[in-house]
């Protein structure tokens, strides 16, 4: 385990509340990035009669986990601490289950991907209150946008596994 680092600096939070807010967007930061490289991963190797859709999906849902990777350092390092952005350190770190190496099928991909989105979108909404509870609602509020995309596209991947 990592210990938390902050650096001094002018922010109105206590240290405690930061470090504790750091750790927590550190956390988000290995999970969402590797989201991204799962998403990526189907992205690259999904087969079949809906290649071109869900090729095109995949991608564009792992750009916006692209776009929250940037936020969640961001701010880490905005309350003064260090982002532990490395694609090592997220491997270390990430609560996600590995990607199955097997898949070919555009569903076998949705839904592993969706059941991957469902589960960190559910770790955002604890952050959610995590961040409430310590009085830092600036973190409350990024992860509730991050939530509210994380819906979103869960939103699309299932669609794709409900029948009419």
């Amino acid at each position: 385990m990592t210990t938390t680092r902050v650096y001094p600096t002018r922010h109105d939070l206590s240290t405690t509340t930061r470090e504790q807010m750091v750790a927590l967007l550190n956390q988000q930061l290995a999970d969402a990035f590797d989201l991204y490289s799962q998403t990526k991963q189907a992205h690259w190797n999904v087969k079949g009669p809906e290649f071109s859709q869900l090729h095109e999906l995949f991608d564009e849902l792992a750009e916006a986990v692209r776009g929250y990777i940037d936020m969640l350092a961001e701010r880490a390092t905005a309350l003064g601490g260090e982002a532990r952005g490395t694609v090592r350190m997220a491997a270390a770190a990430s609560r996600l289950p590995e990607y199955p190496s097997d898949l070919t099928g555009g569903l076998p991909h949705v839904r592993s991907l969706a059941d991957r989105y469902a589960s960190f979108a559910a770790t955002t909404r604890a952050g959610i209150t995590t961040a409430t509870e310590a009085g830092d609602l600036a973190t409350a509020d990024l992860l509730s946008d991050i939530c509210r995309g994380l819906d979103k596209h869960l939103w699309f991947l299932e669609a794709h596994l409900q029948e009419g």
